[in-house]
């Protein structure tokens, strides 16, 4: 009995010693094991190195990479085949990826929120550029521009020079009074002529489509010269504006949603008067307001797709949702002379000291004897410049630097190229024959984005093209 005892334990210590990949250290046998069960101990030095730290097929060693059948390590999968994994497995879960809407919380939002960048103008250093589309002071050649700025730097008109977020302007204009809105603050209701030239056709035009219209309160735009105006971001070259609603009466409503008091039908005149009648490079304002106008323009038969480009083209959409414009419109232009004049004029900023400025942001650990020794100025300069009566400097705030020379790392914006103006689509007359195939009863891909309008055969003499090329 015992001996059948022993030859079970020896049976089963043999077959665990096969199925394990490593092997454990055995225990000690038993006296009576000893002589029978231990197998001849080989030394290191006679193993293998191959045999050695070879596991069990089919499972790796801990601690060790991986080893193919050929005695080779195996390659790791690369970081793009892992994408490539991961892309597709998204694509089965999810074959119309939706572009996610970040919430936002008013309550966190910042002292002014009107940080949507100058988009498609990436600050450049100072160096000539040749422009790639067309140039909008073509009238004058260099040396013209050089000489009339030399002379008499007024008779070049506006200009916009530096960005939006960090610039000025020079030969600014007023916004005028005027019957159909009213000047909220002239103090800074200066622009470009361009930006003051927009902002009355715009106006204007929806005057002549309501002739009952209450006046349009015009707010900020920038101050005489340009540069910081607290507390916005932007506001300094005389490219922006803002603009109060339309509402049913000359006195604004002072409730916080607004969206339930405007008059819709007068504010989606004046977005739509500002996408047809100028060339306006994007609309701040507040989503809600945003689904109120789209739906009344949706309502009144505006062309959907149309709609969308404006609403709902993500990066590319004229209107935009910004945090503290439930109030207003935040209407920014593009101004083909004056940022073209702006542009050329930076280099030749040092022939009119007066004019030979430069705009600094303070940074942590700034002090203004050190902005000066770093842009050949002086603290008196500084202070005289940006109206200080002592020489403390609070973290974000932007002085007007004057310099000493010419700047030679001052950033610029590249060469102005207007896109064209996003028109609405032809209306068609009702004797022309829609030449759109018939519909096929199929559902339509939800993936698959809406087709354009259908173009009709022939077009009706008088009918505008749909593309504005005048600016």
């Amino acid at each position: 009995m015992r001996s059948s005892l022993l030859i079970l334990l020896l049976c089963a210590g043999c077959a665990a010693r096969v199925v394990t990949p490593v092997p454990a250290p055995a225990p000690a046998p038993a006296p009576a094991q000893a002589a029978s069960a231990t197998p001849p101990v080989e030394t290191p030095a006679a193993t293998p190195p191959a045999q050695a730290t070879a596991p069990a097929p089919g499972e790796p060693q801990q601690g060790t990479p991986p080893v193919s059948t050929s005695g080779a390590p195996a390659a790791m999968p690369s970081p793009a085949e892992v994408a490539a994994v991961v892309t597709a497995a998204a694509v089965r879960e999810n074959p119309c990826p939706v572009e996610a809407e970040e919430e936002e919380d008013e309550a966190t939002a910042a002292t002014d929120d009107e940080g949507v960048s100058e988009e498609g103008e990436m600050q450049a250093p100072l160096a000539p550029a040749a422009p790639a589309g067309p140039l909008y002071t073509a009238d004058l050649s260099d040396e013209a521009l050089t000489e009339a700025w030399k002379k008499d730097p007024s008779t070049l008109g506006s200009m916009s020079i530096g960005f939006v977020e960090s610039g000025r302007q020079l030969n600014s204009v007023r916004v005028p009074d005027d019957k159909d809105w009213l000047v909220v603050s002239p103090e800074i209701a200066y622009g470009t002529q361009e930006t003051v030239d927009y902002v009355a056709a715009a106006i204007h035009a929806v005057r002549a489509q309501y002739p009952n219209a209450p006046t349009l309160r015009v707010n900020r735009l920038s101050t005489k010269d340009g540069g910081y105006l607290r507390p916005h971001k932007s506001h300094q070259n005389g490219r922006d504006v803002d603009l109060g609603f339309y509402y049913p009466t000359a006195e604004p409503v002072r409730e916080r949603e607004r969206e339930r008091y405007i008059d819709v039908a007068m504010n989606w005149a004046l977005v739509r008067s500002l996408v047809v009648n100028t060339d306006v490079q994007m609309i701040l304002v507040d989503k809600r307001v945003q689904k109120v106008l789209y739906d009344y323009a949706l309502s009144i038969g505006e062309d959907k797709a149309w709609l969308d480009s404006l609403f709902n083209a993500g990066f590319n959409s004229l209107i935009k949702h910004a945090r503290r414009h439930r109030d207003h419109f935040h209407v920014r232009f593009f101004n083909g002379r004056a940022q073209e004049l702006g542009r050329r004029v930076a280099p030749l900023l040092a022939l009119q000291p007066d004019q030979n400025l430069m705009m600094y942001k303070v940074r942590n650990g700034d002090t203004l004897g050190g902005i000066a020794m770093r842009h050949n100025s002086s603290v008196v300069a500084i202070k005289k410049a940006n109206r200080m009566r002592n020489t403390f400097l609070s973290i974000g705030r932007r002085l007007v630097i004057p310099l000493k020379g010419p700047c030679t790392h001052c950033p610029i914006p590249p060469p102005v190229q207007l896109p064209p103006r996003r028109m609405p689509p032809q209306t068609q007359a009702p004797a022309l024959v829609n030449t759109a195939p018939a519909a096929s009863g199929k559902l339509p891909n939800p993936c698959t984005p809406a087709a354009p309008a259908p173009t009709p055969v022939a077009v009706p003499t008088g009918v505008p093209s749909g593309l504005s090329t005048a600016r």
